[in-house]
């Protein structure tokens, strides 16, 4: 049975420099599994690569060399992929404009979600009904890191693959997060996390 999400070699050459632009590989031949309930802490400094590796298993960025697998196939391949894996990268980069039951609302028809996990996924995540009708813009970054994972766990997939999930969150919002991952799992699910700091992935 293959891993649950696998890279094989995986290889990224960026150009750095405005002037004098001069190759710089953020991921040289970087292989490693992860196996179905298994919560894998990808743990390094900023600059490692961390990032540039969970843009490449979703198909946001290509790699250079080297394969990526997500649940035996490319992310790209999987038909309606939010409903399979749930992916959490830059909480920042959601629409500032729009409030945070709105966002939900749409993601939710977009991927055949019944409306009603809405509500339950705002309930989970402790997104009260003041902070659901505020506009995102005017959430802490708190508040978007949980608007974000309500938003990868929306359509109840088998994977999580989040960035740097503790940004932002308070002592008592990474207690919540750590029970969440931890129930996640024990069911079944697989979670990719990554961090900088190593006290964040012992927990």
């Amino acid at each position: 049975m293959a891993a649950a999400i696998e890279t094989e070699n995986l290889t990224k050459d960026f150009l750095i420099g405005f002037w004098r632009p001069r190759p710089y590989r953020a991921l040289d031949g970087l292989t490693l599994q992860v196996e179905s309930g298994e919560v894998f802490g990808f743990l390094g400094p900023n600059g490692a690569g961390k990032t540039t590796t969970m843009r490449m298993l979703v198909g946001l960025s290509q790699p250079d060399g080297g394969t990526t697998r997500i649940l035996g196939g490319r992310y790209r391949d999987l038909p309606n992929p939010g409903l399979r894996v749930g992916v959490l990268l830059d909480a920042s980069a959601q629409h500032a404009g729009r409030r945070g039951r709105e966002a939900l609302a749409i993601s939710a028809q977009t991927m055949g979600v019944p409306a009603q996990r809405v509500d339950a996924l705002l309930k989970l995540v402790g997104l009260d009904e003041a902070a659901a009708r505020r506009r995102i813009g005017k959430y802490s970054l708190g508040m978007r890191q949980r608007l974000g994972f309500a938003q990868a766990l929306l359509g109840d997939p088998e994977v999580l693959i989040l960035d740097e999930p503790a940004n932002g969150l308070d002592p008592e919002g990474m207690r919540w997060m750590r029970e969440l991952l931890r129930g996640f799992a024990d069911r079944g699910g697989t979670v990719l996390l990554s961090s900088h700091l190593l006290a964040e992935v012992e927990a």
